[in-house]
């Protein structure tokens, strides 16, 4: 999965972020290399709707 293919709606994204990582992965880093997709990128359009990424729930909030 690229970047590309993930939802563009930043608040869409962040549901499906985050059922991921509740349903399929221990913490953002392994969801990011499973998808080959960039970190960065994904903290980034995150943080452009004031969600940061909290490793004790493994959840942007």
């Amino acid at each position: 999965m690229s970047t590309n293919s993930l939802p563009k709606d930043p608040h869409i994204l962040l549901s499906y972020i985050n059922t991921q990582l509740r349903d399929n992965y221990d913490d953002l880093v392994e969801f990011c290399v499973s998808n080959s997709v960039d970190i960065n990128d994904i903290v980034g359009r995150m943080r452009a709707i004031d969600c940061v990424y909290d490793e004790n729930t493994n959840q942007f909030k």
